[in-house]
């Protein structure tokens, strides 16, 4: 039987080095009661020497397998190391790590088993290019008769996760592009999620890969990706999400 550890912070990071040493140190210095995994997703430059540097642990994958095999391969490891818990931030420093314990507390308080930070701006508004937030606001329409209920922001990275979500996920996560398709394979399992205000900063470096035109491929792949699991869900539910989307 193995041993429950408490919470564990995970850090998916590709090709980071000019941010996640400073993310780390940031996370150890607000928390430094709580284990810090990097997960090193195949990076061609010194993000893993930087991560260990700082003071995290650090999972190094033999390849690049993509956002959501990385974070599985951190889930994982995470559940057979017997942690109850599982925080997720970005390696790009956009998440404050000062909401950690709100999130954490409102997860164990709500029962729930994923808390999501919805982010924000400074200024009360999560600023965005125009392709994506056409696509956020497509998904959110599309989840809503999914899910039975509104999400804010469905592509949010900042999670927390319990052990019960933590074993699904450990064996089966989506792939390329996962917020979206976690919270239908949530729904599948009748597990439900809470929403809690976390701000967001700008990026300490680099640019996102997500492109204008990689916004507009983004926003298909994840529409097939939804509608394949919630055909495993209710066939009849998802052909009308797909025409109330659309109706909206």
């Amino acid at each position: 039987m193995v041993e429950p550890r408490g919470t564990l912070i995970l850090i998916p990071a590709y090709n980071e080095e000019a941010a996640i040493g400073a993310v780390v140190r940031e996370v150890r210095t607000l928390m430094p009661e709580l284990p810090v995994l990097v997960v090193d997703d195949g990076s061609s430059d010194g993000t893993a020497t930087l991560a260990r540097a700082a003071g995290a642990k650090v999972l190094s994958l033999p390849c690049h397998l993509g956002l959501g095999g990385c974070v599985q391969a951190g889930y994982r490891l995470a559940y057979e190391l017997g942690y109850d818990e599982v925080v997720r931030i970005d390696g790009d420093g956009q998440h404050d790590p000062n909401y950690i314990p709100l999130l954490l507390e409102t997860l164990r308080r709500s029962g729930c088993e994923m808390a999501i930070g919805v982010r924000k701006g400074a200024k009360g508004g999560y600023n965005t290019s125009l392709p994506r937030r056409i696509g956020i606001e497509c998904f959110r329409l599309l989840l809503r008769p999914i899910l039975g209920r509104p999400v804010s922001d469905p592509t949010s990275g900042f999670v927390a996760v319990n052990r019960r979500a933590l074993e699904v996920f450990a064996r089966s996560f989506p792939l390329e592009y996962p917020e979206i398709e976690t919270l239908v394979v949530l729904q599948r399992r009748r597990f439900r999620f809470v929403e809690v205000a976390c701000p967001v900063r700008p990026r300490l470096a680099g640019k996102s890969t997500i492109t204008p035109f990689r916004s507009f491929y983004y926003v298909i792949h994840v529409l097939l990706g939804v509608f394949v699991n919630v055909l495993r869900l209710n066939p009849r539910r998802a052909v009308r999400a797909v025409g109330e989307t659309f109706d909206d």
